[in-house]
């Protein structure tokens, strides 16, 4: 098993999803806390997986380049998390796995392709995060553990899964976004298509290519006349929201199984007392 981490998305999960938390001398680590958490839960519900962390450059993406209003709104980190993500690469350092960043591109494309790789060499993977643009990454023998918002459970979601909660197959989620809108991410939607009329277009068509080409025969003259006037930012938003899986890996390997030798270390620095106990137990568990 491969597990593959959206980083910064699965720190700021936890850090909404814990009360505030602070070492004797002040410094925030709530969020630190919650992410150490879940990667320990992670390494031991898959014993002797191989892992990796995918992190976003500061640099634009090309997706800033293509649309000037892509993920505008967000609100500002907050200066706790500011702080915190300072400490995170020792953190993530002292598990001495690779940890890929790409300029130009997000943590998502990362992830879709060690995602891609994992499937050309057929083996099983979990990609862990808290955005739901990864479960189009939703395909045997990938699988993604959706990390819910607070007091919200986790799901991992399959193909059948996937296609059990939209309609369609994982492959086709970028369509259904250009269709519906995604507002987390500020990509518009057609105004008057909803997900009933998106799953009936997407059951017939594979994506905004394939559908364009087929306007005349869409009924009815309604939907036909939306999708008519809207194509141009159809094909736009489904090229922002579809992976890429293209992206040009520097470091040596992919993944790697962890070490947690240096892991105890950053731990005592942030006063995680009460993970010595479950790092010592996973330190000793005998590798799968």
């Amino acid at each position: 098993m491969i597990v593959l981490i959206d980083t910064y998305s699965v720190l700021f999960r936890a850090h909404y999803a814990l009360p505030p938390m602070n070492t004797r001398s002040g410094f925030p680590t709530a969020a630190l806390y919650g992410f150490s958490v879940m990667v320990l839960k992670l390494l031991r519900e898959n014993s002797g997986a191989a892992l990796a962390f995918a992190v976003d450059s500061p640099e634009a993406t090309f997706r800033d380049e293509l649309y000037e209003e892509y993920k505008a709104g967000r609100v500002r980190t907050p200066d706790s998390l500011s702080m915190q993500l300072g400490r995170l690469p020792a953190l993530l350092d002292a598990l001495a796995v690779p940890v890929h960043r790409a300029p130009g591109f997000e943590a998502d494309d990362i992830l879709a392709t060690l995602s891609r790789c994992a499937r050309e060499r057929s083996e099983a993977a979990l990609v862990v995060s808290g955005d739901r643009d990864l479960l189009q990454l939703a395909r045997e023998p990938v699988r993604v553990h959706f990390i819910g918002k607070r007091g919200q459970k986790a799901v991992t979601y399959g193909e059948p899964e996937v296609r059990e909660r939209f309609g369609v197959g994982a492959e086709r989620l970028p369509t259904w976004t250009a269709l519906i809108g995604d507002t987390s991410d500020n990509l518009p939607g057609v105004p008057g298509i909803g997900p009933a009329t998106a799953r009936a277009l997407l059951t017939e068509y594979p994506d905004a290519r394939a559908l364009l080409a087929g306007l005349e025969q869409i009924r009815p003259a309604r939907t036909r006349e939306l999708l008519q006037a809207h194509a141009e930012q159809i094909a736009r938003v489904e090229g922002l929201a579809r992976l890429r899986d293209d992206v040009p890996l520097v470091a040596s390997e992919l993944w790697r199984t962890p070490t947690f030798v240096e892991l105890r270390s950053r731990f005592e620095e942030l006063e995680f007392k009460s993970l010595l106990p479950r790092l010592d137990k996973l330190s000793a568990a005998p590798r799968a």
